[in-house]
């Protein structure tokens, strides 16, 4: 019914208003007007010719009828084929080897105990060290006795062919608090990579600080660095580290509990650390000198 109304439609649509040749009213004069083919007959036009095949075998679908149920049948194993068992087959697992198992997946920080003999504080660890604040790279710090005390973190530019070039300079002490400290300074893109750079640095220039057993200097000294210049004084016990600014944290560092310090130069902190550094070891013990001297240590205030 369509197709012969859209026939109608085309054949009305191509008749002519035109004046009739002998006088009169208007003549309508049909034009050649065809009818649309049928249906089947533009299908079998537009859809291409399917070639049959010779090589395509379709016999075995003549007589299978796709509701029916098809059974399964697999194939024959081959000889001396032996299937492995199955799940409820096999013997049930002890406590401790479901322990150990949930173990070696989760770890032992999960449960608590530890049957597999690992630390159950390692876990959180590392899942501590693998984030930080704001969702940055934390950095684990090696386990040699030796602390770390950042002195400062500055932004420093330096001006390239491009433009300015942005960085990170951290000046870091390290000391184990009995005598061993050491100063470093290193220069990164991200704070963390520059802390860890100088901390490298520090731990490569580790030098010694002479203490008395009230864990203060054996006597006076100065020392300098650049423009800086800081004095360092010892103290009686109960004084504590009368110091500001790198040099209390140097003497920290290194384990004195009772000094004086003074900078008298320039302010710079790296410059300040230094010159304490320097100071630091200027000083001898006076065992050390009388035995250079080859004389008993009471003939040295003589």
């Amino acid at each position: 019914m369509a197709l012969a109304t859209a026939a109608i439609t085309a054949a009305l649509s191509s008749l002519s208003l035109r004046p009739p040749l002998h006088g009169g009213g208007l003549c309508l004069k049909p034009l050649r007007a065809t009818l649309l083919p049928s249906s089947s007959s533009v299908f079998a036009r537009t859809l291409p010719k399917l070639a049959a095949t010779a090589d395509v075998d379709t016999s075995f679908f003549d007589n299978v009828d796709p509701n029916d149920d098809i059974p399964f049948d697999p194939p024959a194993p081959p000889e001396g084929y032996v299937a492995p068992p199955s799940f409820d087959e096999l013997p049930p697992e002890s406590e401790e080897e479901v322990a150990a198992a949930y173990e070696e997946i989760y770890g032992a920080a999960y449960s608590g105990e530890s049957v597999l003999g690992n630390d159950i504080y390692v876990m959180d660890g590392k899942v501590k060290k693998t984030s930080g604040l704001l969702g940055r790279k934390k950095r684990d710090r090696p386990n040699d006795g030796f602390e770390e005390r950042v002195v400062q973190v500055r932004r420093v530019t330096k001006v390239v062919k491009g433009g300015k070039k942005l960085s990170f300079r951290a000046i870091v002490v390290v000391g184990d608090k009995k005598g061993q400290v050491g100063v470093g300074v290193g220069k990164a893109k991200e704070v963390v990579d520059a802390i860890a750079k100088s901390a490298g640095n520090a731990r490569r220039n580790i030098v010694s600080v002479p203490m008395t057993k009230y864990l203060t200097f054996p006597h006076r000294c100065d020392g300098d660095y650049g423009a800086a210049k800081v004095m360092l004084r010892p103290a009686s016990p109960g004084t504590g580290v009368i110091a500001g600014g790198a040099v209390r944290i140097v003497l920290e560092m290194a384990g004195v509990e009772n000094a004086l310090g003074k900078q008298l130069g320039s302010k710079n902190a790296l410059n300040n650390a230094r010159a304490t550094v320097a100071a630091v070891q200027r000083m001898r013990q006076f065992r050390d000198v009388a035995r250079e001297r080859g004389i008993p240590m009471e003939e040295l205030w003589q």
